[in-house]
């Protein structure tokens, strides 16, 4: 199924933004612009993606909007300098290749397969996803390690299940008195996430919401 492009009447402000970000590098542009890579850009890109979260949880729908402006700025920025330094990709490849991504991975709506039944379709996604990766050796190729650790752990421990025991108990079994106190620490932090897991919780979030409650207090008692 071929997605038709809408109307560029429809995008206006999105394509001013495009031609806003070209600008920057464009005659009279920004030196500090011209002079960022991928690789410079991650700690803004960390620090936008957060106060999206932030906002998502604790903001209101003003919030939101803006801070997708912000997030969708970096994407803009990240893919502009991939064209600029010749890295191989520009917003056009982005595009492409999310599209082919995602009519790949969405049979029940770009296939020959429809279905509304939310337990087929992650069943499909995960097959679709299990092709694409079929040159991988390991389920945890593709982790991104650098990730947030309750995301990481939360991950690992689904990557992980059938294939060791990752239920609390058993992780809560590794402790040992004998192993380095900041490892048994991490081994305590990997089972309570596993609890969570196990209750359907999300980790950062839960811990995000604990550290949002306990600053209410501080605040409250200065």
């Amino acid at each position: 199924m071929t997605i038709d492009p809408a109307p560029a009447s429809e995008h206006e402000q999105l394509l001013r933004l495009i031609a806003l970000v070209d600008r920057f590098r464009g005659k009279g542009g920004c030196a500090w612009y011209e002079a960022q890579t991928n690789s410079s850009l991650v700690p803004y890109l960390q620090e936008e993606t957060a106060e999206l979260v932030e906002a998502i949880e604790a903001g209101t729908p003003d919030d939101i909007r803006e801070e997708l402006g912000d997030v969708l700025f970096q994407v803009l920025f990240h893919t502009e300098i991939g064209g600029a330094l010749g890295a191989g990709f520009d917003l056009e490849a982005v595009a492409r290749d999310q599209i082919d991504k995602l009519e790949r991975r969405n049979p029940h709506v770009f296939g020959a397969t429809p279905t509304r039944d939310i337990d087929e379709i992650i069943r499909m996604w995960n097959d679709a996803k299990a092709i694409e990766k079929a040159q991988r050796n390991s389920v945890l190729d593709g982790v991104a390690f650098g990730m947030p650790a309750l995301a990481l752990a939360d991950k690992v421990l689904g990557k992980g299940a059938g294939l060791v025991d990752t239920a609390p108990e058993a992780l809560a079994a590794e402790v040992s008195g004998e192993a380095q106190a900041e490892d048994a620490f991490g081994d305590a932090l990997l089972a309570t996430v596993a609890a969570g897991r196990e209750a359907g919780f999300d980790a950062e979030r839960a811990l995000r919401g604990a550290v949002r409650r306990l600053a209410d207090r501080i605040r409250a008692a200065e």
